[in-house]
């Protein structure tokens, strides 16, 4: 049995943690470049699509909002390198906001009105199926000041924004951009099921699988299903809690007619500034990460992507909130692979916002079962792997 040790986990770090996380980087400035042009020719055409250069705080509706913007740049100073629209799953798979303008002034309604259309306008006899909980219909009445653009039938029936129409209107776009930049050989519009638009993009370092997703940013707004922080609990603090709650969430439009809740802001501040007190969760994070992609759930569709981790990681945060037990990077990294082999052993993990949604809910059971093993191997006996 080889040893576990601390040499064997700096040697880990430095020779294909670190290897890898220079490599992704180079892959996603590429990649974001790519998009970037994209997204700003389908805004030349369509200005209700902006450019991911104007994502999040740099929203063409933030620029008003000084302070807000400020305390962005302020918290992620040398922290973050990737723009705040690029979410990195795996190393060869990305998921990208693309911003929407145009509708301002939300306040989150209660709605009680059956939805009985399909997606073409026609009648059901019978109502589409409610929304999930981390889902949500979106209406026009909710915006104080929508743009006239957005009643639009092409993405609007009986005063719905309907996502798939967003999504098909958005590929069109998109597919036109891809010959008008010049792209055609780097780029891709792949074949896909659902609302959801697939690119295939050819970088320096590799070729990877971007899934790009028109995005309303609300910001200085908390939805109600969202019951954080919980009562009693020690982190983050308190004021970190009221600057993550001032960027708001998202509204992605992931699903046929209603629009998925997402918090990347409040992530992304949080993964931010998780290490302030000198300790190694971030760490512990990538190493786990490592691990996952090479030995337990490797791929460039795996049940367990890096929001997985994420997630898992602001859980075990919460519940060891000290600085003391983030000191010991070796033990740090067990309790999170630990509490990674029981998420994947019982298939379920909260999602750490919503926590009444199992993130795992629709993830294929043998996968899990066969990563479950995988882990329990290795905490048999760490030292073979990490070395």
């Amino acid at each position: 049995m080889s040893d576990f040790t601390d040499e064997g986990l700096d040697h880990f770090l430095q020779n294909q943690v670190d290897l890898r996380h220079r490599q992704v980087s180079k892959t996603v400035e590429d990649v974001q470049k790519i998009i970037k042009d994209l997204t700003a020719e389908v805004s030349s055409k369509d200005s209700r699509f902006q450019s991911i250069a104007n994502s999040g705080v740099h929203s063409d509706s933030l620029k008003d909002q000084p302070a807000l913007i400020s305390k962005w740049t302020a918290l992620l100073r040398g922290r973050c390198t990737f723009n705040p629209a690029i979410q990195v799953l795996t190393p060869t798979l990305y998921l990208i906001s693309v911003p929407v303008r145009g509708l301002l002034g939300y306040k989150e309604r209660r709605t009680h009105q059956w939805r009985y259309y399909t997606l073409s306008g026609s009648r059901l006899l019978s109502p589409v199926r409610e929304p999930e909980k981390l889902h949500q219909w979106l209406e026009l009445e909710s915006f104080t000041c929508p743009g006239q653009e957005w009643h639009d039938a092409r993405v609007a029936i009986e005063g719905d924004i309907v996502p798939a129409k967003v999504v098909s209107l958005f590929k069109e776009l998109l597919e036109a951009a891809i010959k008008t930049c010049g792209l055609t050989g780097k780029t891709t519009v792949l074949e896909s099921v659902g609302t959801m638009v697939r690119v295939s993009v050819e970088t320096s370092e590799a070729q990877v699988e971007v899934e790009l997703v028109p995005t309303v940013e609300l910001m200085n707004c908390w939805p109600k299903k969202a019951r954080w922080p919980r009562l009693l609990k020690r982190w983050p603090s308190t004021e970190r809690i009221r600057c993550i709650k001032s960027f708001g969430y998202n509204l992605m439009a992931s699903s046929n007619y209603h629009w998925r809740l997402s918090f990347s802001r409040a992530e992304q501040v949080l993964l931010g500034g998780i290490d302030e007190d000198g300790g190694c969760r971030r760490k512990s994070y990538r190493v786990v990460r490592q691990l996952k992609e090479d030995v337990w759930c490797p791929g460039n569709k795996p049940v367990i992507t890096a929001y997985h981790l994420q997630t898992l990681l602001f859980w075990t945060c919460e519940k060891y909130p000290r600085s003391k037990d983030w000191k010991n990077l070796k033990e740090c990294v067990l309790r999170l692979v630990k509490k990674l082999h029981k998420c994947a052993s019982q298939r379920y993990l909260r999602h750490y916002f919503v926590r009444s949604y199992n993130l795992l809910k629709y993830t294929n059971a043998n996968e899990l079962d066969d990563m479950a093993k995988k882990i329990a191997d290795f905490l048999d006996n760490p030292g073979t792997y990490v070395r």
